[in-house]
């Protein structure tokens, strides 16, 4: 008599859990507990010389002529190069994500990064955030490539999934109003993949696969740490707070917008029957800091300025049925606040669409926002647009010698990180 599936299920989980101890890999379904702030370098890998005679948007149409393979080569290996000394330097993570046809991301396979940071790093988190689900057929392409990444690290990969951008859907000609469908039964094939034994038929609207039986599967039991990018759409927080996952705040917005968005997850997993963990929430920031207020306004203005205005058009263009109209009043309430529309100094540091200046300052600024929007893993663009190496690394080295240990003892395990009364004050 043969064993039912559910037997083999247990009897599988009761093995790979065996196995995981023994070897000293932690079962992560949620975030780790017994930390209360996370500290991430976050890297966009930017095209940082676009034509100064080329005025279009940085998406979609724009012509791939401009684009330098020599120059690329430089930037890759540069970027990657970054990237490992966030282990170095003492982040907890570094985060990577998926764009297509443009110049403000140069990363359409987040994945092959996440593969070498997997083999060259031996501590810190990885964070593909994330895979765009809809745009993979099938999507167990997804489960596959991230348990590899999951199984070369040891157990470190961040999954993330996200519906994937306006443009996104314009470069794969994808009917976006299909987009939330696509995603759901992606999510759920890749999870089920994860942690149901093999082979199993799936039956989707969108997807038909008569054989599902990946190889490998991630070390992590039942499955690695999920992430869940968003911009404001009511579904995203709602399906984040359903599943218990983490929901990331997509950046480039005034702060007061990231405190309504935080405000409304932290409902949506009260309606759910629980309270919002501060790791369950990220903010993704610009940041840079300086010896001095004045000499980081120096070093690091330019290069915002050319990502604002090089490589953010075309980055807000939404195909029709992209978005519900339930979702869309929240995200218009937002849109006039989106950095593309800033157009001084002052308003980048009172909206604090970057956190810039000495490691006091950055420090004040930062125990001020992630107070007011509880969040537990700050999220830090430490290279942005135009800025060199040799910035970035000074950068980084600042913030984690001078600014974040402060952080951690500012939010200490046990300790709320959201205080509206202290933000307020």
């Amino acid at each position: 008599m043969h064993p039912s599936p559910e037997t083999r299920r247990a009897a599988l989980q009761a093995k790979l859990t065996e196995w995981s101890r023994a070897l000293g890999w932690r079962r992560i379904q949620e975030p780790d507990r017994g930390v209360a702030m996370r500290f991430f370098s976050f890297h966009l890998m930017p095209y940082t010389q676009l034509s100064p005679d080329y005025d279009g948007p940085a998406w979609v149409t724009c012509p791939n002529e401009l684009y330098d393979p020599q120059l690329g080569n430089q930037l890759y290996n540069t970027y990657l190069d970054e990237l490992l000394y966030a282990e170095e330097v003492g982040f907890d993570g570094v985060c990577v994500n998926e764009h297509h046809q443009n110049a403000y991301g140069n990363m359409p396979s987040p994945n092959l990064i996440a593969s070498i940071l997997a083999r060259q790093t031996s501590r810190i988190r990885i964070a593909v955030v994330g895979n765009a689900l809809p745009l993979y057929d099938p999507p167990t392409r997804v489960a596959e490539e991230f348990a590899m990444i999951d199984v070369i690290s040891g157990g470190r990969l961040i999954a993330g999934m996200v519906v994937g951008g306006g443009p996104e859907y314009y470069s794969f000609s994808v009917n976006p109003a299909h987009a939330r469908e696509r995603f759901q039964e992606a999510h759920d094939l890749i999870t089920k993949a994860w942690t149901t034994p093999g082979p199993f038929e799936w039956v989707s609207k969108h997807y038909r696969i008569r054989y599902v039986n990946p190889w490998p599967r991630p070390i992590q039991q039942p499955h690695p740490e999920i992430w869940i990018p968003g911009a404001g759409s009511i579904e995203t927080m709602e399906f984040v707070a359903r599943n218990r996952y983490a929901y990331m705040g997509i950046p480039y917005f005034h702060l007061d917008v990231f405190k309504r968005y935080f405000s409304m997850f932290r409902d949506a997993c009260e309606a759910e029957g629980y309270e919002a963990d501060p790791l369950q929430a990220g903010w993704l920031v610009p940041i840079y800091v300086a010896e001095t207020d004045e000499q980081a306004r120096r070093e690091y203005e330019e290069h915002l300025w050319y990502f604002v205005k090089r490589l953010l058009p075309g980055i807000t263009i939404q195909p029709p049925g992209y978005t519900s109209v339930r979702s869309l009043a929240s995200i218009l309430k937002s849109a006039g606040t989106f950095m593309l529309n800033v157009e001084t100094w002052n308003q980048i540091v009172d909206g604090r669409y970057a956190i810039v200046g000495s490691p006091e300052t950055v420090t004040e600024q930062l125990v001020d926002a992630l107070s007011a929007l509880g969040t537990g893993n700050l999220l830090g663009l430490f290279q942005l647009g135009s800025l060199p190496d040799h910035l970035t690394r000074k950068n980084m080295a600042l913030f984690a010698e001078q600014v974040m240990p402060k952080l951690r003892a500012e939010f200490p395990d046990g300790k709320p990180v959201y205080r509206p009364q202290a933000a307020v004050a």
